[in-house]
């Protein structure tokens, strides 16, 4: 029962239905050292030059993982675009912010790594979903994070895509929330 459910979740089923052919990918990668410091790329066949998508996935801070999303990573690659989706840490092993600094260390490994899978470094824009798009945006208007890795936002990032992102949490009532 719960394996052939998890095997019909949503993910599941868009990671088997998303294009193959005209797709190259490298999966597990690491941008850093540990368990959750994975990263991996979908690049278009015989991309040169091509523009490049960090996608950051959601999980309340606490959960998710980056083959989750093999879906969004091959469809971007099969419309010209490489993606790279990297695993961070989240609570209870980390708290704010270190999954942002986690983050901050993954988009500079690809911008370092960017033209090996086709993709030009100056081209990169981040998105993320949900918690994603907070620490997505958290290193697009916060010097401090890329800085760290010897980046600016200004340009190390050509622009940032935020879907359903949690950006305001005042006043900061959830108990989880305070902890994290």
């Amino acid at each position: 029962g719960a394996l052939l459910a998890g095997a019909c979740s949503p993910a599941s089923v868009l990671n088997a239905m998303a294009p193959r052919d005209g797709v190259r990918e490298a999966s597990g990668l690491a941008y850093g050292a540990g368990d959750r410091h994975g990263i991996d790329v979908y690049a278009p066949d015989g991309a040169e030059q091509a523009p490049v998508v960090v996608f950051l996935y959601g999980g309340s801070w606490v959960g998710g993982d980056r083959g989750m999303y093999r879906f969004l990573g091959a469809s971007l690659a099969a419309a010209g675009v490489v993606c790279m989706v990297p695993d961070y840490r989240v609570w209870p092993e980390v708290g704010f912010p270190s999954f942002v600094q986690d983050a901050a260390q993954a988009v500079a490994w690809a911008r370092c790594n960017a033209a090996a899978h086709g993709g030009a470094a100056d081209r990169l824009v981040l998105m993320g979903h949900s918690a994603g798009a907070h620490i997505a945006t958290l290193l697009a208007l916060d010097d401090d994070y890329l800085a760290a890795e010897g980046l600016r936002p200004a340009t190390a990032v050509r622009g940032v895509v935020g879907l359903a992102g949690p950006y305001d949490f005042l006043p900061l009532r959830s108990p989880t929330l305070r902890a994290i």
